[in-house]
């Protein structure tokens, strides 16, 4: 195979692929329906024209045939009169006018044929526009069809890497991340408020021994302690300050009496 041939034959497949690219099936169905219109109407026309020219040779062939008899009268009207040169004339005229009808009706039976198959064609082209016309809506509804889910399978594949779908991931993680934050920074602050009153009962224990301690060296009987609770305090849910507020007047006030 030359280089030519295989040149040419890479560049008809490129245009070919690039037209098939483009194509879109709705507008080639409704151009392929007007075509097929444009046909019949250049079929009908041409019956119409075949249908005329058979009448024209039907008339000629009527006129001729009309003349060969009215010459043939006129050779029968001379030969009666005796006039037989005149006759024979008439019966001359008469031969051109038969010959001229003969010819004329052998070309009307060829006419009656073309005319006959081209109504044929004519009806059969009609047929298959209105099948094509019935086609047509639903081919470009089934093209639409198709191309919509194309498109959205497309749409579905490219889900993984589209940067809308990137990002509402990386927000979604984001948003975990602050949970965990948010979680550990209330667990941080529930253990810190347990360390304080840890500190709190174990300075109350040095208190305790240290006032023991004074008093037996003083000779006076020790006071009784308060037994620690047993086990960690329960966790305590976080209240208002103004909710304290009264609890902690009342509180200070029983400790002024004491």
């Amino acid at each position: 195979m030359g280089f030519f041939d295989r040149l040419s034959r890479l560049l008809r497949a490129n245009a070919n692929a690039a037209l098939s690219s483009v194509e879109d099936p709705g507008k080639i169905l409704d151009q392929s329906v007007a075509d097929m219109q444009s046909d019949l109407v250049k079929l009908r026309q041409a019956v119409a024209t075949a249908i005329a020219s058979q009448k024209r040779i039907q008339n000629q062939a009527e006129q001729s045939e009309a003349q060969a008899k009215t010459w043939y009268e006129r050779a029968e009207l001379a030969l009666k009169k005796g006039e037989e040169d005149l006759a024979r004339e008439a019966l001359s005229r008469r031969k051109t006018y038969q010959d001229t009808a003969t010819t004329l009706n052998t070309q009307l039976q060829s006419q009656a044929g073309q005319v006959e198959q081209l109504k044929k064609s004519l009806v059969a082209l009609e047929g298959k526009i209105a099948e094509a016309k019935t086609k047509k809506d639903m081919l470009k509804a089934r093209a639409q069809a198709a191309k919509a889910q194309e498109q959205l399978q497309s749409a579905v594949n490219g889900l993984g890497t589209n940067n809308a779908m990137a990002a509402f991931e990386q927000m979604e993680e984001k948003v975990q991340v602050l949970e965990a934050r948010s979680q550990a920074a209330a667990e941080l602050a529930g253990a810190d408020l347990e360390s304080q009153f840890a500190a709190l009962q174990g300075g109350n224990d040095v208190d305790d021994e240290l006032a023991a301690l004074k008093t037996r060296l003083s000779g006076a009987p020790a006071p009784v302690a308060l037994p620690a609770p047993e086990g960690p305090l329960p966790q305590l849910e976080p209240v208002k300050v103004a909710e304290v507020d009264a609890d902690l007047e009342q509180l200070k006030r029983s400790i002024d009496k004491l």
